[in-house]
């Protein structure tokens, strides 16, 4: 039966669930679903409403062209979310995402900022009261909100771009940092002054400024008073809690107090090439700001205020070291700081997301675990951590339900993508109505292990296409993870191992040395020497798999992306087993990297000098007979296309006969980062890989894609 997955077009064209909010009544989750637009170059995000009990059908709730994302609730229920979406009061050329607000009595969604460079995100929102903190980038050279929209108008009428940077790091993942820095600022959206007086007030005003603007071009000396527009009256004016911020407001995680007078916030405190999280308390009415938790080489992250406003739940993780990985630790501190505790001390995870439980006697957290991402209730009186769920998914976006004590949450595998569930207080998941129906996956999927020489369990999952049998063997594709701190244990969009399954091979996606899920001391057996025990474990379990009758062990290909990259790059110089291997977006020369990369203390605190010259995979590059597809993007920061670069010209220094060919390959996008994501970026990816997989896995004649010329 075909499936969306045999088609490229039809699998681009699914439509994907990315977020879930909780209403403060619980009665109503919206989900933010992207949508491929109409001319297959982007996706549309509009805002969809589903009952939170599992009943009903979904209601749409926006339809602007700009689209809308970062969807969050106001304590009486209203609807915030970030778009691009035209405001019919601002300027017709702004293309700033602005804050807007669905109000939950009915009528249209109406903006709450008109910030010049926009708003980034809803950072924080109250239990109790209408306060609201964004994330928004303002330049330094403005002191209010009027000169930093007057100093952007003059940089875009100049058309200047120049930035200067006076502290390290200059770019992060796929955008350069700078000039503009972000901030945190805080409103209240019951202070929409939505009425005919203040717009009244607000038309006079723009009138003066247009009369200022004539006189202007009649000859009046210029003045840079005189171009600066008043914040308009009919919105709440945002207060900075962040003034000269530098790269500090660079937050991971904020939390309000229900009454919304505290922001607890982990903010950056610069380093010489790094910097550490620090915990800060922040009173929303003064800007006071009160530094609570701050150690040397100590982050500490995800900070959330329980429901009474009393005590906080964060991370505490230290800076791991080339010795080997720091764990890290769920703590809990009175709201001023005092009181100090490690919860679950013994637990061997790592919390990917924190929450508070209904009543404030344990904390709900995410976790990777054995290849899945369950939900754990972490008692707050000593007691061992409990799975609340016990199926095969990945949970995410997890919000309690104050009444029941019930959760809503994203899951997912690698079957089934991101779809909305209820977690009831017995475990008993009862999905929700979603838009974003699920799609028929081919083939299925089991668990397989093996033992690693020390005795380390090796585990992974096994896509298997349909009809994979004895006399008829399906050709073996390794796909190694990212990270490396990671497991495969949730659905990617841009890694899609279905797709190659539709096309009749077996994937194996296996978790060697440094994943996440299987306790500190697994990472730790591959630290520091990333081409030992990672590199050992994917060929035991490679062996285990290629045992099977159902597998054909003499096609079989490898490939992976990031840190996967990287370990395709040195599989390549340590076997020639596989008939091919992709290598996407991979660490070649890691002392060209270390220094290269958007994150370069990071690289050169987790390995020493010898070992980085030793796990380097440049350095065999007269070893590889396999032949290589190597893909990256020119705006891919994080692992910059210097890499990609380099391992080609030395493929092709080592490799190249007279004439200059070989059989390697080089796919190269120039408006592509860490990702591929142009849709139409993707097809054309999958395309090149599946047709190099086909020439050399499966020995049939080699094909170009059609629009790669």
């Amino acid at each position: 039966m075909a499936t969306p997955f045999d088609s490229l077009d039809d699998f681009i064209a699914l439509p994907r669930t990315e977020a879930v909010a909780l209403s403060p009544d619980g009665r109503t989750a919206v989900l933010t679903v992207a949508a491929l637009k109409k001319d297959g170059t982007g996706y549309d995000r509009s805002l969809w409403s589903v009952p939170a009990d599992g009943s009903g059908t979904p209601r749409r709730l926006t339809r602007s062209a700009k689209g809308e994302a970062g969807a969050a609730f106001t304590a009486s229920g209203d609807l915030l979310f970030v778009s691009a979406r035209p405001d019919a009061e601002g300027d017709a050329d702004d293309e700033s995402g602005q804050l807007w607000l669905l109000p939950a009595a009915g009528g249209e969604a109406r903006p709450v900022t008109r910030l010049a460079g926009g708003a980034d995100a809803v950072a924080a929102t109250a239990e109790a009261s209408d306060r609201v903190v964004i994330a928004a980038s303002l330049l330094p050279g403005a002191d209010t909100l009027e000169a930093e929209a007057s100093l952007r108008a003059r940089r875009k009428k100049k058309k200047v771009s120049a930035i200067l940077h006076e502290t390290y790091p200059v770019r992060f993942w796929d955008h350069d940092l700078g000039p503009a820095e972000p901030h945190l600022l805080a409103l209240d959206a019951d202070a929409l002054a939505d009425t005919i007086a203040a717009a009244v007030d607000d038309t006079a005003a723009e009138t003066e400024e247009k009369a200022d603007a004539a006189a202007d071009a009649a000859g009046a000396p210029e003045s840079r008073e005189s171009d600066e527009k008043p914040y308009p009256a009919t919105l709440p004016r945002p207060r900075d809690l962040t003034p000269r911020p530098g790269r500090s407001a660079d937050i991971a995680g904020a939390s309000l107090t229900p009454d919304g007078k505290t922001l607890i916030v982990s903010m950056q405190r610069q380093e010489q090439r790094g910097g550490r999280y620090v915990l800060v308390s922040i009173d929303t009415d003064s800007g006071t700001q009160t530094t609570l938790f701050d150690e040397q080489r100590v982050d500490f992250d995800s900070p959330v205020v329980s429901h009474d406003g009393s005590t906080i739940a964060y991370s505490r993780a230290a800076k791991s070291t080339p010795a080997g990985p720091a764990d890290a630790e769920l703590w809990i501190a009175d709201i001023d700081g005092a009181n100090p505790r490690r919860l679950a001390a013994d637990w061997d995870r790592w919390a990917t997301s924190l929450a508070w439980d209904a009543g404030d006697a344990a904390i709900i957290a995410t976790a990777d675990d054995n290849g899945r991402g369950p939900v754990f209730r972490i008692p707050l009186d000593g007691g061992a951590p409990e799975s609340l769920t016990a199926d095969d998914f990945t949970y995410s976006h997890v919000s309690v339900e104050r009444t029941t004590g019930d959760l809503v949450a994203l899951r997912s595998s690698w079957v089934v993508p991101p779809h909305p569930v209820r977690i009831a207080r017995d475990g008993a998941i009862t999905p929700l109505p979603t838009p974003a129906a699920t799609p028929e996956a081919p083939g299925s999927i089991v668990e397989v292990e093996t033992s690693a020489e020390d005795g380390a369990r090796v585990r992974g999952w096994l896509l298997l296409p349909d009809g994979a049998t004895a006399e008829a063997p399906a050709p073996l594709l390794l796909w190694i993870h990212g990270g490396p701190l990671s497991s495969w244990n949730a659905w990617s969009w841009r890694w899609a191992p279905l797709l190659a399954v539709a096309r009749g091979y077996a994937v194996l996606l296996p978790d060697p040395a440094l994943s996440t899920g299987y306790g500190l001391d697994f990472i730790a057996r591959g630290w520091n020497a990333w081409g030992a025990a990672p590199y050992t474990d994917l060929l035991a379990i490679t062996d285990v798999v290629e045992a099977r009758d159902d597998i054909d062990a003499s096609r079989t290909a490898a490939m992976g992306g990031s840190f996967g990259g990287y370990m395709a790059n040195w599989v390549a110089g340590h076997t020639d087993r596989f008939r091919a291997i992709v290598t996407h977006a991979s660490l070649w020369a890691l002392d060209q990297f270390a220094g290269t990369t958007d994150m370069s203390v990071y690289w050169q605190e987790i390995f020493t000098p010898e070992a980085m010259a030793e796990n380097s995979p440049h350095r065999f590059v007269r070893d590889i007979r396999t032949p290589l597809l190597v893909v990256h993007g020119d705006k891919d920061y994080r692992v910059p296309i210097g890499e990609g670069l380099r391992l080609w010209s030395e493929l092709a220094e080592h490799h190249a006969d007279d004439e200059g060919r070989m059989p390697h390959r080089f796919l190269y996008f120039p408006d592509e980062n860490h990702w591929i994501l142009k849709p139409q970026h993707a097809v054309v990816w999958y395309e090149t890989v599946f047709a190099f997989l086909a020439e050399h896995v499966l020995g049939e004649t080699p094909t170009r894609p059609e629009l790669l010329g």
